[in-house]
């Protein structure tokens, strides 16, 4: 992929002041798509913003997110929100299978599948996170559970809709540590899960594979030259516009 994807997930963080604040310092970069993935309640605030930055129009080089979607399309299920929801606010992208979605509500590989696949169904794009724990890759079985994630999304979606996923390769070990994976180790996983595509019959130079665990200004230009990685999916570093504008330049090029 030639040009890089930076997403930011601001997960359970805003408020409509704070937001205006973070939003005007935001601007598009040229060669990079930049997106954000916001709570539900902000979605109409951020798609208003986005629409100004684009000529009236929801997305172009900043783009709107969510950061988790139901599996239904609608019906009795409270508290749910639909992926024909996100789509009437001009969402282009939703999170999907976060680790955070899976170790504390407990979302398993297939919940992952079907919602992805709902995503994909209303004309989203999904971005499926996938990775190991620490126990997980010192017991090492960090390809053995990304190819599980992995294939659990494949079997629902099938390899034409896998195809028109975005993975997020985000080790567990390293979201909300400070600690972000060496750029070897970056470079071997995304290599790997290239690898898998390929086996499942699923071109992987055709994937868009981002990193997502602790990307911060100091070493996004490290990870962003890795010729398997396309983007970075940005966890706390979003929520701080000077840093979240850094990666988003380093993911160009410049300075």
């Amino acid at each position: 992929m030639s040009q890089k994807l930076v997403v930011g997930n601001w997960k359970l963080n805003g408020s409509l002041v704070a937001n205006e604040t973070l939003l005007r310092a935001i601007v598009p970069v040229d060669g990079v798509e930049v997106a954000v993935c916001v709570p539900f309640p902000y979605l109409a605030q951020v798609a208003a913003w986005s629409r100004g930055k684009t000529g009236g129009k929801t997305g172009g080089g900043i783009a709107l997110g969510a950061q988790t979607v139901s599996e239904h399309g609608a019906g009795a299920y409270t508290g749910e929100v639909g992926a024909a929801m996100l789509a009437d606010f001009g969402c282009r992208y939703v999170i999907v299978g976060h680790s955070e979605r899976r170790s504390l509500f407990g979302e398993d590989d297939a919940l992952v599948g079907r919602k992805a696949a709902a995503a994909l169904a209303a004309g989203l794009t999904p971005i499926v996170c996938t990775g190991e724990s620490l126990g997980e890759r010192d017991g090492g079985q960090a390809m053995a559970v990304i190819g599980r994630q992995l294939g659990a999304v494949l079997d629902v979606m099938g390899g034409e809709g896998f195809r028109g996923a975005v993975i997020a390769y985000e080790p567990v070990w390293a979201i909300g540590s400070g600690r972000a994976a060496s750029v070897a180790e970056v470079e071997e996983v995304h290599g790997c899960i290239r690898a898998w595509c390929d086996a499942q019959g699923v071109a992987g130079q055709g994937m868009r594979i981002l990193y997502g665990g602790s990307v911060k200004a100091g070493n996004a230009r490290a990870l962003f030259a890795l010729p398997g990685v396309d983007g970075g999916l940005v966890g706390g570093a979003s929520l701080v516009a000077a840093d979240f504008m850094a990666i988003c330049r380093a993911a160009s090029g410049g300075d």
